[in-house]
C-alpha cells in the first residue's frame, strides 16, 4: 500500500476518529465504532477511497 494520506490529514484524521469513539463511548452508543475507520487510515497513512479517486496528499521525499 503506498501512502496517500499527508501529514495534515494524518492528525485530522487521528483526532476526529478518536473524539467520535470518545463520544460514542461517552454516550454509549454503538455508532462510536465509526471512529476506527478514520483512526486507522491515519494510523496506516493510506485511505482506500483516496486510491480509487486517485488523490494522493502524501509528499513524496527526495533520496
Amino acid at each position: 500500500m503506498k501512502c496517500n494520506v499527508g501529514d495534515r490529514e494524518q492528525v485530522l484524521r487521528i483526532g476526529i476518529g478518536s473524539a467520535i469513539v470518545l463520544a460514542g463511548a461517552y454516550y454509549k452508543k454503538w455508532w462510536g465504532l465509526i471512529g476506527i475507520a478514520p483512526i486507522v487510515t491515519g494510523v496506516t497513512r493510506y485511505c482506500p477511497l483516496n486510491a480509487a479517486l486517485g488523490i494522493s496528499n502524501c509528499k513524496e521525499l527526495s533520496k
